[in-house]
């Protein structure tokens, strides 16, 4: 097809030719990946397991670059599939306005040229006085564009059935219905051509040289193919993608998908459904592996600080999830967006019955911290979970923007993101395989106000069972209660010396809590006649007053008496530092609260 598209040319267009085509792409590319995995899997694997021979390291980088060839092929394949298929899908609607205007044409005895003008016949219309008079056919032609001037007018202001007016000329109703006619041709042609144009410049430069090398560096222009094919084929691919629905909508929707349409989402337009509440973990985590080259790649050319504290995160999650992890790692989302976002599960949470969801709090962002230690509370939690109950998984959620540090942690923060993590745990209750799994919400620091605020919503927080508040600074209610999980049913873990636990209402005089910490907030309480029991949002979790569950943490180091800061503060996911505290969050991850260690309130 050329730019020179006629109407005749639409007309008599079978776009099945296209998607038949796109289904041979398609199964050269299923061979392809297969084929690579064999070489993956079986050759390369076993070579390693059995030589150790120069012989057999040269021979394993010439299966690495086999492997490569065939990831090349399978990617490339796919994405002439989808540019295919993209081509029928946008060509079936100007097609359908032309087959609609022929057939309008016929019903009505016009006549359609070769180039689309149209032809109407003449016709017996009455003037004002009532006098029959012959209204000449004429021939008008297609604009794509504006609409012509209203034919059967005389100089401007006459009026042409004006009697004895010389320049009269009979008003042929055929006349606005032609023009209508020829105009919706036009712009069918124009539509089509421009979709025409779009797609053979993209289809052209998936094109590969002969005796191509297939290099790391050619993998890298794979990334910029299948941003292009997204740009082009990208209305066709996000017109069914049901953003405005709900988790379960979603999950509807992808299961009756064909494996094929899956599979265009996945590799050409990964970030559409990456971070899609509803789409099952297994499917968002490939596709976040798909998009994140992508992301990096971005990151890399747009410099800055902001982009590099990022991309350097970004590629230290690519690097573990090169490598083998004890539970397996699920990206189930990704994004570059504020502070940065990842959400990462230690196990599959929709095999697993038991599945916990942690919030991370202040001065969390996507930076290397986030991947070194935050990420492995997560694991730390499946692991301990896992050995209570197998069936386990953990996950870290990054879904929001906490707040950086205390000058400037407002509710405004929890506001924005208890949506957002509402519609995260929605989804995980649509794709969990188990009749009746049990789910527990984690809150960290100022994340336990995000968690608070999400259990305060209508409705509370989607199939969430328990619910943990670890270094809490208060959620933003008065009592255990309020958090729609019953007071047996929310559990709370504060050390002693974590001065977060402290922090001063807005009430108090933070000065005490500046200068010496717990006991100078205690000082401070004292002075301004304020309750033990309030801190910086509401009533303190650890409180009586609050009546949720208090289980044994370690106290950590004295923020300043024992120089350690904010120690206490990240001690309590972690097992090489306080096993109690770690022992207790699995025990409720794994659905054993009755076996958790529990301290007095406050």
């Amino acid at each position: 097809m050329t730019s020179t598209l006629t109407w005749q040319q639409l007309r008599d267009l079978k776009t099945s030719e296209f998607t038949e085509a796109g289904d041979t792409w398609h199964k050269v590319s299923d061979r392809s990946d297969s084929d690579r995995v064999r070489v993956d899997r079986a050759m390369s694997a076993k070579l390693r397991e059995t030589q150790q021979s120069e012989s057999a390291q040269a021979a394993l980088g010439r299966l690495q670059r086999l492997s490569r060839n065939f990831q090349y092929l399978h990617t490339e394949c796919g994405l002439v599939r989808t540019v295919l298929n993209g081509l029928a899908a946008d060509l079936a609607e100007p097609k359908n306005q032309l087959k609609q205007a022929l057939a309008d044409a016929a019903a009505l005895n016009f006549t359609v040229h070769e180039d689309g003008s149209v032809s109407y016949p003449a016709t017996e219309v009455a003037d004002l006085t009532g006098a029959k008079k012959q209204a000449p056919g004429s021939t008008v032609q297609g604009s794509s564009r504006l609409p012509l001037e209203p034919p059967g007018f005389g100089a401007q202001g006459q009026s042409p059935f004006y009697p004895g007016y010389s320049g009269f000329k009979p008003l042929n109703p055929n006349a606005a219905k032609a023009q209508d006619v020829a105009d919706r041709i036009a712009r069918a042609v124009r539509s089509a051509r421009e979709t025409d144009a779009r797609y053979a410049k993209t289809l052209a430069a998936l094109k590969a040289e002969k005796g191509l090398d297939v290099t790391e560096a050619t993998l890298k222009d794979v990334f910029r193919d299948t941003s292009d094919v997204r740009s082009t084929a990208g209305a066709y691919l996000g017109e069914g993608v049901p953003q405005d629905k709900s988790p379960a909508d979603r999950k509807k929707w992808w299961d009756g998908l064909t494996e094929e349409q899956r599979q265009e989402y996945l590799e050409v337009a990964p970030d559409l459904i990456g971070g899609l509440d509803g789409i099952p973990a297994v499917s968002r985590d490939e596709a976040n592996r798909n998009y994140l080259p992508v992301l990096i790649d971005d990151l890399a050319r747009r410099g800055g600080d902001d982009a590099k504290t990022k991309l350097d995160a970004l590629r230290m999650i690519q690097d573990k999830l090169n490598e083998p992890s004890r539970p397996p790692m699920f990206l189930l989302g990704i994004g570059d967006e504020g502070n940065g976002r990842a959400i990462v599960s230690y196990g599959n949470p929709d095999t697993s019955k038991n599945v916990s969801a942690y919030v991370p709090g202040l001065s969390t962002r996507l930076n290397e911290e986030f991947v070194k230690d935050t990420m492995k509370r997560a694991q730390d939690t499946a692991i301990g979970a896992q050995r209570l109950d197998p069936s386990s998984a953990a996950i870290v959620w990054l879904g929001y923007d906490a707040p950086q540090n205390v000058d400037v942690m407002t509710r405004g923060d929890a506001q924005r993101g208890a949506p957002a993590y509402n519609q995260f745990m929605a989804g995980l209750s649509a794709t969990n395989e188990n009749a009746d799994p049990h789910v527990t919400a984690i809150g960290h620091s100022y994340g336990s106000l995000t968690v608070g605020t999400a259990a305060q919503q209508s409705g509370g927080i989607p199939g969430v069972d328990d619910v943990i508040l670890l270094g809490s600074p208060g959620v933003d209610a008065q009592k255990a209660t309020e958090l729609g999980v019953g007071k047996d049913h929310v559990f709370v873990g504060a050390a002693d010396n974590d001065p977060v636990t402290h922090l001063p209402s807005k009430d108090e005089a933070a000065l005490g809590w500046l200068v010496g910490g717990p006991l100078g907030v205690a000082v401070g309480r004292d002075l301004f006649d304020i309750g033990d029991d309030d801190v910086y949002f509401g009533k303190d979790p650890a409180s009586e007053a609050f009546g949720a569950q208090r289980f044994l943490v370690d106290d950590g180091p004295r923020m300043v008496f024992d120089g350690g800061g904010f120690d206490a503060h990240s001690q309590y996911f972690t097992p090489e530092k306080d096993q109690t505290s770690a022992n207790n969050i699995a025990r409720i991850v794994a659905g054993h609260p009755e076996d958790i260690v529990r301290e007095d309130y406050r």
